[in-house]
């Protein structure tokens, strides 16, 4: 049975990933910021985690826990982060901070315990969640601190990667177009919705990139972007 961790649990994203391994068969341990119920609590092979992505120290804790149990990680899929919109003269160091915290921080502790244990394994798979505005800042207008801590996600991969050579650690960066959520048609409820990707598609690819028929693909980028 494969192991996964996946970050942003009670998330949309974070849920479709889940759903998606977990009828696969795989055992899932989902991040949560508080101990509350999950949706998944009752399913076999689930295990919800309370973490604090942001603190190392309780990040290192959770892990040892979860290593002591599960021994290997296959996969890690990172789904937490968070928005905010900005323009730069809007946006002073703690705006951008703040997303640098939620969408960078969130990623990095747990990915760099993730990617020490996989390195000893010499396999695995670890997903970040990046955006369009972070790939390329012509999309980040008005996202100042979204799209500044969105693109270091491209760059932490390109370090993984690199110092994974010879192993079959892989580290992709996901890039979805928006998001077919309850929340996003709130915002945007004019918009065609047919043209957006959704989180079960999402979930999908991402677990169809963990098949061992794709261990020759190195340094990807997953551009899901559906009709946008």
């Amino acid at each position: 049975m494969r192991t996964v961790i996946v970050t942003g649990a009670t998330g949309n994203l974070g849920q479709a990933i889940i759903r998606k391994f977990l009828a696969e068969g795989c055992a899932v341990i989902g991040t949560v910021t508080k101990k509350k119920p999950t949706v998944f609590d009752d399913q076999p092979g689930f295990e919800a985690c309370a973490v604090d992505l942001t603190n190392e120290e309780e990040v290192a804790s959770t892990m040892t826990t979860i290593l002591r149990k599960y021994q290997t990680i296959d996969a890690a899929i990172l789904t937490a982060g968070g928005f905010a919109m900005g323009k730069i003269e809007d946006s002073d160091s703690n705006a951008v901070r703040q997303q640098y915290q939620l969408n960078f921080e969130t990623a990095y502790i747990i990915a760099r315990f993730i990617f020490q244990q996989m390195m000893k394994q010499k396999t695995g798979r670890i997903f970040f969640t990046g955006s369009r505005p972070g790939s390329d800042m012509r999309f980040g207008k008005g996202m100042t601190g979204y799209a500044l801590s969105k693109s270091l996600l491209f760059r932490l991969a390109e370090l993984m990667n690199e110092e994974a050579k010879g192993t079959n650690v892989v580290t992709s960066v996901i890039i979805p177009s928006t998001i077919d959520t309850p929340q996003n048609r709130s915002s945007m409820p004019d918009a065609d919705f047919s043209k957006w990707v959704t989180p079960e598609s999402i979930a999908d690819i991402v677990y169809a990139h963990c098949d061992p028929s794709f261990d020759a693909l190195r340094e990807p980028l997953i551009k899901i972007y559906n009709k946008a």
